[in-house]
């Protein structure tokens, strides 16, 4: 199952194979075949096959068409979005962020509102990094102090004693009638 599907939304290739799939289904019905029939043949539920009956017999194969994405479109085009990319990619000291090196989707909205004189909100930019194909991540932090030889020390000598489980002790009963809790 592809990203875009888990989280509700369908990506061009869903796309397209759920097209192939209702024009199955007119050729189908073309054929003579129940909507019934046609669920079970294509394994899609009897709901969908009946609505696209009936959208067949009002406008034939034309009318199963994918109309493409549902919702509004994109703000950011293809080529908007490549230059997005290759930008973001120089990082966030390119863009005058010296301090810290991440980009948030607040940098991101002020990225594409310098870059192409557009007004986005976080949403816009989250759905721009997700067409580009990033994930929110969340990032490590690390002590400028560390020291990794410390901590493998650490994990190798005393984590273990640290980590051993408590001493046994007799099996209990949690029953209110049981003679020990009284």
């Amino acid at each position: 199952m592809s990203r875009a599907a888990r989280i509700g939304g369908v990506d061009q290739a869903e796309r397209a194979r759920r097209e192939r799939v209702r024009e199955q289904a007119a050729q189908m019905f073309a054929d003579g075949t129940s909507a019934v029939e046609v669920a079970g043949l294509l394994e899609v539920s009897t709901k969908s096959a009946y609505q696209w009956q009936r959208v067949w017999v009002a406008g034939g194969v034309q009318a199963l068409v994918s109309r493409g994405p549902a919702g509004p479109a994109p703000k950011l085009d293809d080529a908007q979005l490549a230059r997005l990319k290759a930008r973001l990619e120089l990082g966030p000291a390119a863009a005058g962020y010296g301090e810290d090196q991440r980009w948030t989707l607040a940098r991101i909205v002020a990225l594409i509102a310098t870059m192409f004189h557009i007004r986005v909100g976080i949403t816009a930019a989250w759905e721009a990094m997700r067409r580009l194909g990033y994930t929110p991540q969340l990032p490590i932090h690390r002590a400028i102090e560390r020291d990794e030889a410390a901590i493998a020390h650490w994990r190798r000598y005393q984590w273990p004693a640290v980590k051993e489980s408590p001493p046994a002790r007799p099996p209990g009963s949690a029953s209110p009638t049981n003679a020990a809790r009284r």
